[in-house]
């Protein structure tokens, strides 16, 4: 059974009106991009594991359940709960860094902007990141983040052991020598197993990226997809509907001693701030309200954005900033199913003349291993769809899902779909593995939350 969209894609206006009544106990939360709410009845704000272990103990003893709290930059309620939020900007902490094997452990809490910062001062990088760093890193991992590489995972794959609080309580350490069933679930655990206090990630020596980004039309990308994908260490398109246009982003290593060659203050703020975020908003905003001008408004921003290359540090050429609010919906499929599926969504588009203002994101990644990713076992193409915030346009997603669902899609955890246990029980070959050990750490559900009861069903 499908659930309805139309209630997580309601405009942002709507949210705010929702949050007019008072209650006591803490204020709502509402996620970045506020399309979810929640009105927690306590809110705790751990410093430390100990304290952590305490704010769980604690909320069972009151028979309240237990969601962590990242940055909210999910778009579905799987951080929502009545119960107790736990805030862990307090548990941001690194631990240590080995700069010769590359492990380093991080406290649960920290942003991943300023993980980043922390490696390179280590001289040492994450493989592959996402295109937003805002995240918590165990909000981003247990979502099955990712980023664009035929030959590199997601987040999860760089996580070489961790630590989480259980419903009891305790604290229990997880690697492929210790507890490898829980490592193998908790890596894409959706903050259903318990809370990561610490995680220690498998980083690579820093390096630097030679970033090349154009326009390409639409069909010579689909007609070259796999030469595009298998040439280059990261590849990824933007296709701007209802036009042909399409701006391609290819980022390759460089040896180590290369000099950064940055994008020019002025071209920087021009591409990065002026087109991608305030006139993006702009354009937007005029779409919402005159939809039969987003045609137009596509066209010309499919050919605003010009050719550029520059070299910069890895996660300053990965990650950009996004001020314009909106909501998403995003599908793992098999990578050989990439240019069938896009051209389907095209021709939706185009049959019911829905107006469709932001581009449509297609990434690339390796098969995995973790038993909740949404590559797992299958190398995979990521296609994206999203709706500016004050769009209603439910429709739009359905259709993409119902799409996808014909090429076996997986839909990201973090983000909108309407698919139930049932269904996700057929796309998982481990989800039953999964299940098991989530009954065995949390019987009771104290991690549990409408969301989770949705996607994984009741604990048996």
């Amino acid at each position: 059974m499908r659930a309805k969209l139309s209630a997580a894609i309601r405009p942002l206006t709507r949210i705010a009106a929702d949050n007019s009544a008072t209650s006591p106990g803490p204020p709502p939360w509402r996620n970045w991009a506020g399309n979810q709410t929640a009105r927690p009845s306590r809110l705790a704000r751990p410093d430390s594991v100990e304290e952590l272990q305490a704010s769980v103990t604690a909320a069972r003893g009151d028979g309240l359940r237990v969601k962590p709290l990242g940055a909210g930059h999910s778009f579905t309620a799987i951080a929502a709960t009545d119960g107790v939020h736990l805030d862990l900007t307090g548990l941001d902490r690194l631990v240590r860094a080995d700069r010769a094997t590359g492990l380093v452990t991080v406290e649960g809490g920290l942003p991943i902007d300023r993980l980043n910062r922390i490696l390179l001062d280590h001289d040492l990088g994450l493989p592959n990141l996402g295109d937003i760093d805002r995240q918590t890193i165990t909000g981003a991992i247990a979502t099955g983040t990712h980023g664009t590489g035929a030959q590199l995972g997601g987040l999860a794959a760089a996580v070489a052991g961790f630590d989480v609080v259980t419903a009891g309580g305790e604290l229990v350490h997880a690697d492929w020598d210790t507890q490898p069933e829980l490592f193998a679930a908790g890596r894409v655990s959706l903050g259903a197993l318990g809370v990561v206090a610490r995680v220690t990630l498998q980083c690579v020596p820093a390096f630097r990226l030679h970033a090349a980004e154009g326009s390409m039309p639409l069909h010579d990308v689909l007609e070259r997809i796999d030469e595009l994908v298998d040439a280059h260490d990261h590849f990824e398109f933007y296709w701007f509907p209802h036009t042909p246009c399409t701006l391609t982003k290819a980022n390759d290593r460089v040896p180590p001693d290369t000099a950064a060659r940055p994008p020019g203050r002025l071209r920087a703020w021009i591409d990065d701030e002026l087109l991608s975020n305030r006139a993006f908003e702009l354009v937007n905003r005029i779409g919402a309200r005159r939809p039969a001008l987003v045609p137009c408004i596509n066209a010309i921003s499919g050919r605003a954005l010009s050719a550029r290359e520059y070299v910069d540090d890895s996660y300053r050429v990965f990650a950009s900033r996004r001020r314009v609010r909106f909501v998403e919906m995003e599908y793992a499929i098999p990578r050989a199913a990439v240019a069938d599926a896009l051209r389907a969504v095209r021709r939706w588009i185009d049959s019911t003349g829905t107006p469709v203002s932001f581009p449509i994101e297609v990434r690339f990644a390796a098969a995995d291993d973790g038993w909740l990713s949404t590559a797992y076992e299958r190398e995979s193409a990521y296609i994206a769809v999203h709706l500016y915030h004050r769009a209603d346009q439910p429709a739009y997603f359905e259709a993409v899902e119902a799409i996808m669902a014909e090429h076996a899609g997986r839909p990201h955890w973090g983000k909108l779909h309407g698919l139930d246990a049932a269904a996700l029980r057929e796309r998982y070959p481990r989800f039953d593995d999964f299940r098991a050990v989530r009954a065995e750490l949390d019987p009771n559900g104290v991690f549990g939350n409408a969301y989770l009861d949705r996607v994984l069903g009741p604990i048996d």
